[in-house]
């Protein structure tokens, strides 16, 4: 009896301590879409719903104090909008042979995101382009023999697609200079180069895209911004609706919003609430989380020589986002030079994440895929290790390949953001590690997360169009969404890379709506 009254009193006591640790919950509100985390992606889902329609209400939590200060922070992303002209790892060698598929696929995606930009900077939805995208030329540049040969024959098969129709190729040192003179002063003599250059790249401030698609949310009316709230759980209602309950972080209390449809664009946070989803299309997903960091100089005597994307090839074994490139910036209207990304080493799924994140992260559905997926990447693994350990004097040797007069006292270091490496169960090789980004699902579609890194925001509006897809399918059929989207995006159902008069007419209105200096 003595001991059965002990542990009634332990229960009791545990009961109590749980009940007055919990944050009260107010009453559960309704709204029909809901958008977790302040990026780029749903700044871009939110904004596209909300020309789709206007009665549609909307919430966007978002656990920091304001928005795009994660992934879609300028100095957290490389800025450059993807199109393919310069990104090397977009075209791989095969048999001999350059596979562009890839490099078409991303460049009609960025044509598309450039339309829909142009479109809400007309319709007064975004504020002067100048303030979030500026023409940079993109430029590949590489050294030795085995390289230049890749990248003549990367050039030839580019050059004769429309999307790439302008591309110039030279391993002319002088040409080479004028195009970009900071790569090429005090490189040795000896030393044969090759670059391609397209001037039709962009520079894209996806932090600043970020703000001016969420004012025009704010304007618009029947949406609603909670900044400082954290979706902690999400669960499948029998009516199958979601519920998401929410921190209030600032007033320590809880809420819970019902809604018909959930999407999760939170950056390296998104694997950790797709795994409270629970729903059976998640199984299996893991992530590795990268840092990476960046060299920085406003020197004005080195910002006013360079102006270019001067992108080289990534080293064995490296993960795509860290590819050396040396960059003229645009930040929060700023011109400045960035070098890297050099790969960190972080457990945290978000800049501003715990330490707890991978390893929270881990459970017996994904285990296995992790294992396989290490195992089967370890030169990635001994890169990550090198990455780590590199003193700045190493980082100054990097620098040098493509600066060969820099000097260390011009840079400093900035931190960048995170990334979460897709890792995925996979029947026949039991994990792979994907690159890229990916949309997953729920059977029915009521909730998309989406995972993964470059391209990323760049081919925002084209991931976002296939959550629609997949979440609206009947509405999106409806005549009066298909003249929307059409009025959105000219090219709407229709491939670019099959009408290249389409493509000039479209490239000529976005120079002069983007304010695009070609």
């Amino acid at each position: 009896m003595i001991i059965n009254s002990c542990k009634t009193t332990i229960l009791c006591v545990l009961l109590c301590v749980l009940i007055s640790c919990q944050k009260p919950l107010e009453s559960t509100s309704e709204v029909d879409v809901v958008l977790i985390g302040g990026g780029i992606m749903s700044a871009t889902l939110g904004a596209l719903i909300r020309e789709l329609d206007k009665d549609q209400s909307i919430e966007l939590f978002e656990k920091l104090d304001d928005v795009a200060l994660e992934s879609s922070a300028a100095l957290n992303n490389a800025g450059t909008g993807h199109a393919s002209y310069c990104e090397l790892n977009y075209t791989p060698e095969e048999h001999g042979k350059i596979d562009i598929t890839k490099a078409v696929h991303i460049s009609e995606a960025f044509e598309v995101s450039k339309q829909f930009w142009a479109y809400e900077v007309v319709n007064h939805k975004l504020p002067s382009p100048k303030t979030f995208i500026n023409n940079v030329p993109h430029m590949s540049f590489v050294w030795g023999d085995e390289n230049i040969s890749f990248l003549k024959k990367r050039y030839e098969a580019l050059v004769a697609h429309p999307f790439f129709a302008g591309m110039e190729y030279s391993e002319d040192k002088n040409t080479i200079a004028t195009w970009a003179p900071l790569i090429m002063e005090g490189r040795p003599q000896t030393q044969k180069v090759a670059a391609t250059r397209m001037n039709l790249g962009v520079d894209v401030d996806f932090g600043s895209l970020t703000r001016g698609l969420i004012d025009g949310l704010k304007k618009s009316g029947n949406f609603k911004l909670s900044l400082a709230h954290e979706v902690v759980d999400l669960r499948r209602n029998p009516d199958q609706t979601w519920t998401v309950t929410i921190n209030d972080i600032k007033n320590n209390r809880q809420k819970a919003v019902k809604t018909k449809f959930v999407f999760i664009g939170a950056g390296g946070g998104s694997l950790k609430l797709l795994q409270k989803s629970g729903i059976p299309e998640a199984k299996g997903f893991a992530g590795f989380p990268v840092g990476g960091a960046w060299l920085v100089t406003h020197k004005p005597e080195l910002v006013d020589k360079h102006f270019a994307k001067v992108y080289g090839k990534a080293s064995v074994g490296s993960p795509p986002m860290s590819v050396p490139h040396l960059d003229t910036r645009f930040i929060d209207g700023k011109r400045g030079l960035l070098f890297g990304p050099f790969a960190t080493y972080s457990t945290k799924f978000l800049k501003e994440g715990s330490w707890l994140d991978w390893p929270l992260s881990i459970s017996f559905g994904n285990a296995i895929p992790m294992l396989v997926a290490g195992v089967k990447n370890l030169d990635l693994v001994g890169y990550l290790i090198g990455q780590v350990m590199m003193s700045p004097e190493k980082r100054l040797e990097s620098l040098r390949e493509y600066f060969p007069k820099a000097s260390l006292l011009d840079w400093q270091q900035e931190i960048a953001g995170q990334r979460v490496q897709v890792i995925k169960a996979d029947p026949e090789k039991g994990g792979i590690l994907q690159f890229g980004t990916e949309l997953v699902s729920s059977k029915d579609g009521s909730l998309v997360a989406l995972l993964g890194a470059s391209p990323g925001a760049s081919i925002a509006v084209k991931a976002m169009l296939d959550v629609l897809h997949t979440s609206f399918p009947d509405r999106l059929s409806s005549p009066e969404w298909q003249a929307n989207l059409k009025k959105m995006i000219t090219s709407y159902g229709q491939k670019l890379a099959d009408n290249p008069l389409l493509l000039l007419d479209l490239r000529k209105q976005q120079r002069e709506v983007l304010q695009l200096d070609y």
